[in-house]
């Protein structure tokens, strides 16, 4: 990523106001929080109402181009006007008339000091802090907690706030259990029973078990880190701890197998051979 100092002139005015424009989001999302936090203590809800909050994942460092498409990306403006798809510097980030992203060099500044960014599962892409208020249920308030927890947590935990049960089947249909670990006994600070945590993204993967970690940017091989000497994943020890890694992959392999995970290069063949029977006349 350039120096401040580098960018052309011409275009910090975009870097400037794509910073801007990002700030505000999350201003009305404080606000929109604030509203509910202030609902729940007009009716008396707030002590006892387990609230979790954290944020989505690491930094996006995509590039938005015009050929971008999807449902969450608009072509027209509610007046009907077009919308600018894509970063392109001359068009101001902000007004109902763009689409854009903050791209790689706001994700490097949001991310420092981990890893890479969201889609991938290093550090830069998992790593978020979750924030827990529940008076009626934690009473030491304000207190940091070094447990390693996982999305997959969060059912699991609000099953166990709620006393209740996850059903086994519905309508002679089984369903899947629950994978996640509940988080009550952390916000005791007492520890988590669990042997590791998974993570698959587009053929990126990684297992974390007490310190250690085991990742792979696809189709890389395996690294593996010493989180609690390396929380930065800076020094890689694959090479000197082969039998972690061999450890540490069989059970990322049995989670895999467990939960269902297709390939990804198994994936993207199988939408490739779609296009194909699609563009067939």
């Amino acid at each position: 990523m350039p120096a401040w100092d580098e960018v052309p002139d011409r275009e910090r005015p975009w870097f400037e106001r794509a910073m801007e424009v990002y700030a505000a989001q999350i201003d009305r999302m404080d606000q929109g929080i604030g509203a509910l936090l202030a609902a729940l203590e007009e009716t008396g809800r707030l002590d006892n109402t387990l609230i979790l909050f954290l944020a989505d994942n690491g930094g996006c460092a995509e590039v938005l181009t015009d050929q971008w498409t999807g449902l969450a990306i608009p072509r027209q403006a509610l007046d009907g006007s077009p919308v600018a798809v894509g970063n392109d510097t001359r068009v101001l980030p902000g007004p109902e008339s763009s689409y854009q992203s903050y791209g790689p060099h706001w994700a490097h500044v949001s991310n420092t000091p981990f890893r890479l960014y969201k889609h991938w599962v290093h550090e830069g892409g998992i790593a978020s802090p979750l924030i827990v208020h529940w008076p009626n249920r934690i009473t030491e308030g304000g207190g940091i907690v070094g447990e390693t927890a996982h999305v997959v947590d969060l059912m699991a935990t609000a099953l166990d706030a709620a006393g209740a049960s996850h059903p086994s089947s519905r309508a002679d249909e089984d369903w899947i259990p629950v994978e996640g670990t509940s988080l009550l006994p952390a916000f005791q600070d007492q520890p988590l029973e669990r042997e590791a945590v998974f993570w698959e993204h587009e053929g990126n993967r990684a297992v974390r078990s007490g310190k250690w970690k085991l990742v792979s940017r696809h189709p890389g091989e395996w690294e593996l880190y010493d989180l609690l000497a390396d929380r930065t994943e800076a020094y890689d020890l694959a090479a000197d701890e082969p039998e972690q890694v061999a450890a540490l992959a069989a059970l990322w392999n049995d989670w895999a197998a467990r939960t269902g995970v297709v390939p990804w290069d198994e994936i993207r063949e199988r939408r490739r051979a779609a296009r194909v029977l699609l563009s067939r006349p």
